[in-house]
């Protein structure tokens, strides 16, 4: 599977990008497009068949062939320009090197973890809704009227796309990733480093305008399409604003080639499938940008008639061949265009900064942060020279804007001007979520313009002082931004691939059995659980009927116990999904568990089985007390009803907030083990057998565990929905005597592995016998009989109607 994700799928969208991009540059005339960016036109005009196919849901399954279909037309068609590239491949050695290693950067920590995997993890879940959202077009089309509203998936669809949320990615990434026939879950971040990379192309175009040749060129191309901040907005899988700076480029490279086609009778096609592109990956917002190219080629187009040049109903031929395209290209937008605008005004409007705990730095714009995230600040000498390096950037950048205008690039120095103006006048007027992704959006061009300036440094400085003054500027900006997303790439959190493939599996094996309650906090279990009609008490959007039955109310994400859950709004769900976790309450005795796997736990509802009139929850740790009881046998023997009680598993709790742990620091939601070190704590066991040890936390790097000196294994890479909702971790196992023993888990110091430095909490540690059932824990007991229940420990006790 990592190979078919992470080579086979991009070599595969690269052969679709580029057989439309051959296909769009054939219609619109052939051979002005510059091989270097067929992909990025690809691209869009992928985006454009596939929101046309999904636009009708009887049409929708049929997007991948048709997206092969375009593919093999254009490379059929411009057959004689692929064998031209072939011969000369080794004068296209540059731009064919930098595509690919802006795809290892962008891929870097999916590809050194060596296993299908995204970055994304733990940082926003809208990935998740990416990945969802994808399927659904691909088996259902833009048609929404049928979702069950009841519960989280028919919701979670609802609340997005059935309100005109912009879903051009989205399409584009489902009919490729169905092609394959590959989980959406493991091309998602392919797909994103794929589409970063396309960006090279026009930054290429770009950066050779601006007159950098061979290396400078393809280092300045690779830097400015993963600047810091773009790089990660990558890794958290930002799918919109990926495919939205790939447009952007597209734009500038197409604006600064416009005597190529400008006055084509169908010349224009390309530049307006790439706006279309745009607008339908991020929404009419995408038209601020798209305003900019049009405005420097409207400025050339009225210079031109004005002077003779040509003639005014060309102009209106141009204007009136644009338009149509646009309006195809993007139909779905246009037609709900009042839908649209109103997503847009949410976006730009809304006070929820998202997972950003404060504004992004203007700073950062100029591409080097030297933190691990950029929802961070550095500290210390960092912070210094972050803001060192970024000064350095904003003096060349002006000297290479002043480069680009001494020169005669007037349409480019207009383009840059207006795209700088677009970003300044949103992140004045607009709030912090629309601010951080202006700055995103913007960054690749001042770092491009920045590189202007060093070519200024090559061409006006004494020669003597050339390479040394240019070399060193180099040197500078491309290790800030080098060092930057390095530091990123070290704390990424993976996401845990055998617990999804587990998930995976849970749904081809209960498909249609739903729908089901899902009490683990995990929003990509919408996507991997999709045949089961999946309910979230704890996601953004709960079942109806559940809703502010957690333990903080109206919290996303917030722990979830069933104890919680009146036993009557159980009743429609056939399944629930839990977490293999002997802490946590059990479901109600209306189920039985019938899968165990690794992580999860599936239990299914005994037919005709009644809903308790009372379930108690208890403290599984304390005996429980006859007062504590007997409002709940008053209930049963008024009612008739039998008491059930669930006896608890045998725990071993290990205390880690007063273990010994030199190094670390506990906090809430528990110990965070941030550097290299280890704890060592005791424990007693009352009798001789197999235990099971659990670790209780969020742990990206390995941690060591061993008892009384003999090692147990290992534990990384394991991690929940969110780091404030620990996950219970798969148990290693050791043969004990009864007594007191000694644990050690031991975090080793830094490497390079991806998400070395990623999270790494250890909230509990707890022990069970390892052959203890999981099943035949209930006991019926007869409401007169009540008091034998007294001074025993329960994990909850229902009153059970018959």
């Amino acid at each position: 599977m990592f190979i078919l994700t992470t080579l086979v799928y991009p070599c595969l969208l690269a052969l679709l990008c580029i057989g439309a991009g051959l296909l769009v540059d054939r219609v619109s005339g052939g051979g002005y497009l510059p091989g270097v960016l067929l992909p990025a036109v690809g691209v869009a005009a992928l985006i454009a068949v596939s929101q046309l196919t999904t636009y009708a849901a009887s049409a929708a399954p049929t997007t991948p062939y048709a997206m092969v279909t375009v593919a093999v037309t254009g490379i059929v068609l411009g057959w004689r320009r692929v064998q031209a590239f072939a011969r000369g491949w080794r004068r296209w050695r540059w731009q064919l090197a930098v595509p690919a290693l802006a795809y290892i950067v962008a891929l870097a920590p999916v590809l050194f973890a060596g296993r299908p995997t995204f970055s994304s993890f733990q940082a926003l879940t809208d990935s998740a809704l990416h990945m969802l959202g994808a399927d659904y077009l691909m088996r259902h089309g833009q048609d929404y009227p049928h979702l069950d509203l009841r519960n989280s998936y028919g919701q979670y669809i609802k609340a997005y796309y059935a309100t005109s949320y912009p879903s051009g990615a989205d399409t584009l990434f489902g009919g490729s990733a169905f092609l394959l026939g590959v989980p959406l879950i493991w091309t998602f971040q392919p797909f994103n480093a794929f589409v970063l990379a396309t960006a090279t192309g026009p930054a290429w175009v770009l950066a050779r305008r601006m007159r950098l040749a061979g290396g400078w060129a393809a280092l300045a191309t690779l830097t400015a399409t993963v600047p810091a901040l773009v790089y990660g907005y990558e890794l958290i899988g930002s799918i919109k604003e990926v495919v939205a700076l790939s447009m952007i480029l597209m734009l500038g490279a197409l604006v600064i080639l416009h005597p190529r086609w400008l006055w084509r009778p169908t010349g224009i096609i390309p530049f307006t499938i790439v706006l279309a592109g745009g607008v339908s990956a991020l929404g009419v917002g995408f038209g601020a940008w798209g305003l900019a190219a049009v405005a420097v080629l409207g400025a050339v187009a009225i210079r031109d008639v004005a002077t003779g040049r040509q003639h005014a109903r060309q102009l209106l031929l141009l204007v009136a061949v644009g338009g149509v395209v646009v309006i195809v290209c993007a139909l779905s937008t246009w037609v709900d265009f009042v839908g649209s605008l109103h997503v847009a005004q949410n976006i730009a409007s809304t006070s929820d900064p998202g997972n950003l705990q404060a504004p992004l730095h203007p700073v950062q714009v100029f591409g080097t942060w030297l933190v691990g995230s950029y929802q961070q600040v550095p500290t210390g000498g960092r912070l210094e020279l972050s803001y060192a390096i970024a000064a350095l950037t904003l003096v060349v950048a002006v000297l290479g804007a002043l480069r680009v205008v001494y020169i005669g690039e007037y349409a480019l120095a207009g383009w840059i001007a207006l795209v700088v103006a677009v970003g300044i006048g949103l992140t004045a007027y607009a709030t912090t979520w629309v601010d951080a992704k202006t700055i995103m959006l913007s960054s690749p061009v001042v770092v491009l313009v920045a590189w202007a300036g060093i070519a200024a440094l090559c061409a006006y400085a004494n020669p003597r002082l050339l390479r040394m003054a240019a070399t060193l500027v180099a040197v500078v900006l491309a290790g800030g931004i080098g060092v930057s997303d390095a530091m990123q790439y070290h704390v990424s959190d993976l996401a845990p691939t055998a617990r999804y493939e587990e998930l995976a599996s849970l749904n081809t094996r209960f498909a249609g059995r739903g729908p089901a309650l899902f009490t683990d906090f995990d929003e990509y279990a919408l996507y991997e659980l999709r045949d089961l009609d999946v309910g979230g008490v704890d996601f953004l959007y709960p079942p109806g009927s559940l809703r502010g039955f957690v333990k903080n109310p109206g919290t996303h994400g917030a722990p979830v116990d069933l104890d919680l859950l009146p036993p009557a709004t159980l009743v429609p769900y056939p399944l629930i999904v839990t977490r293999r976790d002997p802490t946590a309450s059990e479901p109600p005795s209306a189920y039985r568990l019938v899968w165990q796997g690794s992580y999860y736990q599936v239990w299914a509802r005994t037919p005709g089985a009644p809903a308790a009139i009372v379930h108690l929850g208890l403290s599984s740790t304390h005996p429980v007390q006859c007062a504590d009881i007997r409002h709940l046998v008053r209930i049963a023997e008024a009612d008739g009803a039998h008491l059930v009680a669930a006896s608890p598993p045998e725990v071993v709790m290990v205390d880690v907030a007063g273990s010994r742990h030199p190094s670390w620091t506990y906090t809430h939601p528990g110990l965070e083990m941030t550097r290299a070190g280890r704890l060592q704590a005791t424990f007693d066991v009352s009798h001789y057998g197999a235990w099971e040890v659990w670790l209780k936390g969020e742990l990206m790097p390995s941690v060591s565990v061993s008892v009384d000196g003999r090692a147990l294994g290992s534990i990384g890479g394991q991690l929940d929905g969110n780091p404030h909702n620990p996950e219970t971790m798969t148990p290693l196992r050791v043969t004990l005597t009864a007594g007191r023993h000694h644990l050690v888990i031991e975090r080793g110091g830094s490497n390079l592995d991806p998400g070395d430095g990623g999270e790494a909490i250890l909230h509990e540690i707890f022990l069970t016998p390892a052959n203890e059932p999981a099943v035949d824990t209930l006991h019926l007991i007869a409401p007169t009989q009540w008091r034998s229940l007294c001074g025993r420990r329960y994990d909850w006790i229902e009153a059970v109607p018959g």
